[in-house]
């Protein structure tokens, strides 16, 4: 497609790997590539070490919920990252799709990381509760209802701080991203699906616009872009 396009977000395609009867070989391998594609372009190691990191304790375990966890990599990624620096984290990482809350489970477990499948409504009817909630890559995927939702579940389960991160719409990340992809296009849908997630990614302001005053919308290099709450304390 013409990067021109990218001046208004796509609403009407759908990724390949969210459909049902998609290639599940070629989804297996998205899964697996998503811990090399998220380690380059998603910057939760900045997340963690300014975000996160100030508020956790190696005395009191902080609680962590990540909604729609995928292949489970940056759940993973946290726990290491925490245990390195003698933290204690608990996190509970959630996805409704059977498909990935399977690859995860299939995965080596990592200490202090639980893998359910679920949706964060189902959770905040069971009046679920965390420190910290978190997503990655899960606000392009979602308009209008959808997207209020998430919102409002994030509400009711966080305590201290929420944070989705997620891409930020911009022509320069699309031709870098169609060029880095390129090789594994063949073989999964990390090429066709990473390039549809970027047209259909907010920008700053979009964002900004439809989530309301209370929420605080971050821009982080490069081509990122934070969702950021304190949370709604102790229920």
């Amino acid at each position: 497609m013409r990067t021109s396009r990218l001046t208004t977000r796509e609403v009407q395609a759908h990724e390949l790997m969210d459909d049902p009867a998609c290639d599940p070989e070629a989804l297996r391998r998205t899964y697996q590539q998503f811990r090399v594609v998220n380690r380059l372009v998603a910057g939760w190691r900045q997340v963690y070490t300014c975000r996160l990191r100030p508020i956790m304790s190696a005395t009191t375990t902080t609680t962590v919920l990540d909604i729609g966890s995928g292949g489970g990599d940056v759940a993973r990624a946290l726990a290491r990252w925490a245990g390195r620096d003698g933290l204690l984290l608990d996190i509970t990482a959630i996805d409704p799709d059977a498909r990935a809350h399977r690859f995860a489970k299939a995965l080596p477990p990592t200490p202090s990381v639980t893998f359910r499948q679920s949706t964060s409504a189902q959770l905040v009817a069971a009046e679920a509760r965390f420190d910290v909630v978190i997503s990655n890559h899960v606000l392009h995927h979602l308009d209008g209802p959808d997207l209020a939702r998430l919102v409002d579940d994030s509400l009711g389960l966080a305590r201290r701080l929420i944070i989705h991160n997620d891409i930020a719409r911009s022509r320069l990340a699309y031709a870098a991203y169609a060029v880095a992809s390129r090789p594994f296009g063949r073989r999964s849908f990390i090429s066709h699906d990473g390039l549809l997630s970027i047209r259909r990614s907010y920008r700053p302001a979009e964002l900004a616009s439809v989530v309301g005053p209370d929420w605080h919308v971050v821009e982080q290099f490069p081509y990122r872009i934070l969702l950021l709450h304190p949370g709604s304390g102790t229920a």
